[in-house]
């Protein structure tokens, strides 16, 4: 693992989804949490898919928790809506590229690519949906949590 690889995939994923926020109009001020976001967890789904040799499915998923977990907190910190900081920091993660090749193998006739380009389009785009979820979940199980700790602290006094 090179330190100067996972600076640079950093630094280029910070300001593809600065790009892609300023292209979207989101606030100026959430410019660089988002970017912080985006190149933070694009570091750390790059680690677990290229350096510690974890599956495609998990290592998306991973991310994805990850994205909506920080996003809601920035959120919630900068009072803006969620989606100012899931969308920008998401866009590293759409599986384009597969796409592409997918319709691509399709028109000139290899099938057999299409299914394997059609299979990750699908497990990446199912991760990202699956993990948003848990994220969603995991943050409202932590503020119910929260709530009902200072209840019962308050009834102890």
């Amino acid at each position: 693992m090179n330190w100067g690889n996972l600076l640079l995939q950093f630094i280029l994923c910070y300001i593809s989804t600065v790009c892609f926020g300023i292209l979207l109009n989101i606030p100026k001020r959430a410019y660089n949490i988002a970017g912080i976001i985006g190149g933070s967890v694009w570091v750390i789904y790059w680690i677990m898919y290229y350096h510690s040799g974890v599956g495609l499915a998990f290592s998306n998923l991973v991310a994805a928790i990850l994205i909506s977990i920080l996003s809601q907190y920035a959120a919630r910190r900068k009072r803006m809506p969620i989606i100012v900081f899931n969308v920008p920091a998401l866009v590293p993660f759409v599986p384009g590229g597969q796409a592409y090749k997918m319709v691509r193998n399709f028109a000139i006739g290899n099938y057999h690519l299409v299914t394997v380009y059609f299979y990750q389009v699908v497990v990446i785009v199912g991760a990202i949906t699956l993990g948003f979820g848990i994220g969603e979940l995991l943050n409202r199980v932590l503020i119910y949590l929260r709530q009902y700790l200072i209840k019962k602290s308050r009834w102890n006094f």
